[in-house]
């Protein structure tokens, strides 16, 4: 949210709505009357998976139409499978992407990890999968430079990590955030989640306006 409003702030764009919604996100009808009302030019939604499915058929069910959708969790939710047009030219925030060109010496490509996954348990991998999976990877590294289970020599070797996997780039700032690895973002065409930014990663280009539906 903060950071949302920062770049409206230094784009020149103006906020006419602000909700916070519940983590147990079961009807936003109420924000949805809003929308309606005052016809922004932007809706931005972050409401984990359930809160992309309820927004996705609400906003259908509601007959609400904004030129640009935005929102999170759209491929663990699985908006386009569950929901069809429903959820056709939402775009979507996301940590990964099987697409991407990031590759390693234990899981291989992207691609290489997502249809390993789909493979053993029948389903698309979701970013948080990718992510663990990565996490392990980066424990491992850490563990052999380590050579040590000491939590203290662990958590150094954590701290200089600099390494390229799968899921993308691994490299720590004071904070222990990982400040190297981008977040792309998709949009729902024709029922895939099509990467369209940055253009280093884009397969397709954004749809805007979105078509009324």
């Amino acid at each position: 949210r903060a950071g949302v409003l920062a770049d409206i702030e230094r784009h020149g764009m103006r906020c006419v709505i602000d909700d916070q919604l519940p983590p147990e996100l079961n009807d936003m009808s109420v924000t949805l009357a809003k929308v309606k009302a005052l016809r922004p030019d932007v809706l931005v939604i972050s409401g984990h998976e359930k809160g992309a499915l309820t927004a996705i058929s609400q906003i259908k069910a509601l007959k609400v139409y904004v030129p640009i959708l935005a929102m999170t969790h759209c491929d663990s939710a699985q908006i386009a499978e569950k929901l069809g047009d429903a959820a056709e030219y939402a775009l979507c925030a996301q940590q990964w992407h099987r697409s991407l060109g990031y590759k390693d010496e234990v899981f291989g490509t992207a691609e290489d990890f997502a249809k390993e996954f789909k493979d053993a348990y029948n389903y698309e991998a979701p970013y948080q999968s990718a992510q663990s999976a990565a996490a392990v990877h980066v424990f491992a590294e850490a563990f052999k430079r380590a050579q040590s289970l000491d939590p203290e020599k662990v958590r150094d070797a954590l701290a200089a990590t600099e390494l390229q996997s799968f899921y993308g780039p691994v490299k720590f700032d004071a904070s222990g955030r990982n400040v190297t690895k981008s977040v792309v973002l998709s949009q729902v065409q024709g029922g895939k989640y099509v990467v369209v930014a940055p253009a280093q990663w884009a397969a397709g280009k954004p749809i805007i306006p979105r078509p009324p539906q």
